[in-house]
């Protein structure tokens, strides 16, 4: 589904991404770990085109999307979930569901598409007139997930949902997570959470200082010794 072939990013003179390349089947989970600084945000937004790449090439379905615009791609199929959430602060619940479906002239199917929200986050159906910056930071988590995917995503980008949030609700977006991908969605996601993340991926990508220095089987990689002692606090 996805394919990224020697990515280059910069940042001025800065080289945040050095020559990496990533394969995603359609219907699986794959997950990048990694410490702060390593290029994972910055993945994401190449993909996006949030931030254009230097050299390389990305292939969604068999189509270079390397040149598109943002609005292009989202509607190609692929949607973010920022890190940090995002909502909209001063917008209602509704009006940033809303914003997810901009693409969408269909008013049945957005509305649909609102259920299966409601279904996925029930708190947000009762939350529906509230200013979103009032929300907690688990449910404005819940807020921006179903944000994305009132845009119909193939492929559903994930840029740390676990960030500051507490065990249990942590645990109920994970659980959220797969209930998404069962239901037909691919997912990249990008997690700290290395031990969460693993443990519902189908592969793994560990990235150091904008380099991929191992790639496996999640399993495999939940059972490497040097992914235990660096970044699931084993020794």
């Amino acid at each position: 589904m996805l394919v990224l072939e020697n990515i280059v990013t910069h940042y001025g003179n800065i080289q945040a991404l050095k020559g990496i390349s990533l394969k995603i089947n359609k219907g699986e989970i794959v997950t990048i770990i990694g410490a702060n600084g390593a290029g994972k945000t910055t993945t994401l937004k190449t993909i996006c085109s949030l931030v254009k790449p230097t050299s390389g090439k990305i292939f969604f379905e068999g189509n270079d999307i390397t040149s598109k615009h943002t609005s292009d791609i989202v509607e190609a199929g692929i949607a973010l979930v920022p890190e940090g959430r995002r909502v909209f602060p001063k917008m209602t619940v509704m009006e940033n569901l809303s914003l997810g479906a901009y693409l969408n002239n269909d008013r049945n199917k957005i509305k649909n598409d609102l259920e299966k929200v409601f279904d996925l986050f029930p708190v947000l159906k009762n939350r529906l007139k509230q200013v979103s910056g009032t929300l907690s930071g688990g449910e404005q988590q819940m807020l921006a997930m179903g944000r994305a995917l009132m845009a119909r995503p193939k492929l559903l980008l994930l840029d740390e949902p676990s960030m500051g949030l507490a065990p249990k609700i942590v645990s109920n977006i994970f659980d959220i997570i797969q209930q998404i991908n069962s239901e037909g969605t691919t997912i990249l996601l990008v997690e700290q959470n290395a031990q969460m993340a693993l443990s519902i991926a189908n592969k793994g990508y560990v990235m150091e200082t904008g380099r991929f220095v191992l790639e496996d089987s999640a399993n495999t990689l939940l059972n490497n010794e040097e992914v235990k002692k660096a970044y699931l606090g084993e020794s």
